[in-house]
Formats: structure tokens, sequence, C-alpha cells
């Protein structure tokens, strides 16, 4: 069950990864300024997801109880709720985001990249959340390998056009970093579109009745928002530390900048396989209880980290193993190189930390608690800002240090949905 939903989370970071790979042939300035704009966009990404969990809960707890019927109606809202979420993104990415880019972002160059970036990239909103809820049809309902399709799909055409757009090749204009931003938004709805083509041919949108009478459903409405609204609010949180931590480092200048991009790259690149077993986690979990055998949750649990982790850690040996690699593809060296590689090290350990906290939250999430997945994230987020802060900002310290606060999220995060999933006390949870 995690094998294709590995691969259709690699697909998305591979399609980052590769903008940033062509960027930092462009130059290193846009490969710096992707940092921020990518993170911003992350945060919008974030909150589809967040959404996409907690529908796909929802989903496996029906498949579970045996309701396919449910289902359908259930993925219909979702796609209207993530529709009026895009929309208010947009809107804010137009009105509010250059002001607070102007904030943090004193290079006037830089500052006038990253709004132009993140105007024409957040036109991809709506086509990302559209695609993120087949995930939640498709892993809720055990159909996991159809997913790789749009992937391969989405994968190909970002690599092409991120080619043509950004160096202006084949008798395409030379856009640089918006280049990017506009072979994103192709591959995106190339992925979308092949997906669906899959989901129709293989008779799944008949099976579940999928946007068929599209309306307003006050009752499952209110379900989604109660699953999924504190999942929204966790990883939109979650990824606004994220780009909190990202404008500290613009202050350390353009190296550390772009330094810290590739290390996100990284991180997300590594952790595909840890996040495929988070969302088996959760499915699994629902499913299970929905089953009747909650006794066997804990079991489940057990194996989950142990595969997760032993992936994790064949990764960290890699990280450390062949750092040189990693700055050989995205075309740095010098003065990039020494400022990377006590960062890579730091990152191997934070891998290993993630695979296990990841799966316990993915529990709690499972479960049905999401608000109590919400209420340990607004604590390591705490914890993990007042860190940066003091770190980046008021002792200045070099950007290894900084990335340190991974440690103390993870951490964070782990023990105490450890805790409440040991304790039992989501037993009695109904969804």
């Amino acid at each position: 069950m995690a094998g294709p939903i590995s691969f259709a989370v690699l697909i998305p970071q591979l399609n980052y990864v590769t903008n940033n790979i062509f960027l930092g042939h462009y130059s290193n300035q846009a490969l710096a300024v992707a940092g921020v704009t990518g993170v911003y966009y992350l945060i919008f990404s974030a909150i589809g997801y967040g959404l996409n969990n907690g529908l796909q809960a929802l989903i496996a707890r029906r498949a579970g109880e045996n309701r396919p019927e449910e289902i359908g109606r259930l993925f219909n809202q979702a796609i209207l709720i993530g529709l009026g979420i895009a929309m208010i993104g947009i809107l804010l990415t137009y009105t509010v985001t250059p002001h607070l880019f102007g904030i943090f972002i004193k290079d006037p160059e830089r500052l006038q990249q990253a709004i132009n970036f993140s105007t024409i990239r957040i036109w991809g909103l709506p086509v990302l959340y559209i695609y993120q809820m087949r995930n939640a049809l498709l892993v809720g309902t055990n159909q996991s390998r159809f997913l790789i399709w749009g992937a391969l799909a989405e994968a190909i055409t970002n690599i092409v056009f991120d080619y043509l757009l950004i160096f202006g090749k084949a008798g395409m204009p030379e856009l640089g970093l918006n280049g990017a931003a506009i072979a994103s938004i192709i591959a995106e709805a190339t992925g979308l579109l092949v997906i669906y083509a899959v989901i129709w041919k293989k008779g799944i949108s008949r099976q579940f009745a999928l946007f068929r009478q599209i309306r307003w459903d006050a009752y499952n409405n209110a379900l989604i928002f109660s699953m999924s609204a504190p999942l929204v609010f966790q990883h939109g949180i979650s990824i606004i530390s994220w780009e909190f931590f990202f404008l500290l480092i613009d202050a350390h200048g353009e190296t550390a900048l772009a330094v810290s991009n590739t290390m996100r790259n990284v991180l997300g690149l590594a952790g595909v396989v840890t996040w495929a077993f988070g969302a088996t986690t959760n499915a699994m979990v629902s499913n299970i209880i929905g089953q009747g055998k909650p006794d066997r949750v804990w079991e489940l649990i057990g194996k989950i980290i142990r595969l997760s982790a032993g992936c994790s850690l064949v990764m960290a040996l890699f990280l450390n193993l062949f750092p040189d690699l990693l700055f050989y593809i995205y075309g740095q060296s010098g003065e990039f190189v020494e400022q990377a590689v006590p960062v890579v090290r730091v990152l191997s350990v934070a891998l290993v930390i993630m695979s296990v906290s990841v799966v316990f939250i993915n529990s709690v999430i499972g479960s049905g608690n999401s608000r109590i997945s919400l209420y340990i994230e607004i604590n390591a987020i705490v914890f993990y800002c007042v860190y940066v802060y003091l770190v980046l900002d008021r002792f200045f310290l070099p950007i290894a240090y900084g990335w340190m606060s991974e440690w103390l999220y993870w951490v964070s995060m782990m023990v105490p949905a450890a805790w409440y999933m040991r304790s039992g006390r989501w037993r009695n949870k109904v969804i």
C-alpha cells in the first residue's frame, strides 16, 4: 500500500527538485529566491494536504464500515471546499503577500522576483487541490496503485517545460524563475487530467458516483470541516513556521538561502517514503477501527514504524556517505559546499526522528482525533519558532544550528502523539 503512495508523493517532490536543479544552473539568485517562494506556495499545498488527510480518514472509515455510497458524497463536498480555499489563497497572494515579503526581503530585485513568481504560481492552486483529493479517494479505498499514472504524467511534463521555459529552448521565451512557475502549473494540470481519466476508465468514478449531484450537503460538509479543519490549520501553521525560518535565513545572505533551499529539497525528497508510511498509517488505522478491531492498532503502528525507520536509516547513511553528489547535481561548489555539508549531517539525523514521529501523528489522525494532532502541532511550533528566532536572529549562529530545529520539532511531535496512542483514549471516538 505504501509503495504506490511513495511514488505519488515522490513526483511532486521531484518536480520541485527539478525546478531547483534547473534554476541552480540558471543563476544562484534564482535558486535563492525559489527558497522563499517555494515555501510560500507550500503553505497552501499543506492546507490542501490537511483537507486531504481528513477526507482520507473519513473515506477509509466508511470503506471499513462497508458504506460505499457515502464515499462519493464526501469526495464531492471536499472538492467544493478545496476550490473555495483556493480562491481565498489567490486573493491573499495578490493583496497581502507583496507587503509581507517586503517586510523581510530587503533586496529590491529579490523582492520583485519573489512577488512575480508567487502571483503566477498561485494559479495552480485550484488544480492542486482537486488533484490532492484523488489521493484521499484512492488511498482511502485501498486503490493506491492507480496514483502512479497521474504522477508519471506530471513528472514528465514538468521536466520538459522546465527546460523549455527556464532557458528559452525550442522557440520558447526565456522566463527564468517565472518559467519554473508556469511549468509547474502545466504539469499539475496534466497529472490531474490523466488521473481522472484513469479513475473514469477503471469505473471508480461510477462506483462512487463522483461528480454527480455536486451541491452543498450540510451534514457531510460539517463532518469534513470537523475532521479536516484542525489538520488544515495544523499543516498551515507548520509550513508558515518554515516560511518564518527561511525569511530569517535571508538575513544570512544569498548563499545561506540557496543552501537552505537545497536542503529543503533533500528533506522533501528523502522524506517521501516517511510520508507515504504516514498516509498508510492514517488509512489503515481508520479502516481497522471501522472494522471493529481497535486491539490491532498498536501492533499495526509498531510494524509501520519498523519499516519507516529502517528506510530512513538507509537514506541517512547515503546522505552522509555521498553529500558531494547532491551539490554536483545542483551545479554548486566552493562556499556553497562549505555551508551545506554540516547541514547535511544535521538533516540526516532529523530524517530518522521524523520517520517515527510521522507514523505516530498519523495514527492520531486515523483514530479520528484531529484536534489532538492540532494541539500537538501547536506545542511543537512554539518550541520551533522560539528556537529559530534565538539561533538565527538573536545570536546569528551558522545555519547548521538553525537546522537543528528539525530535531526539536519532530521530538516535540513524537512524544505526545505516542503517549496519546498508547493511552487508548482514542477508542471511544466516533466519526
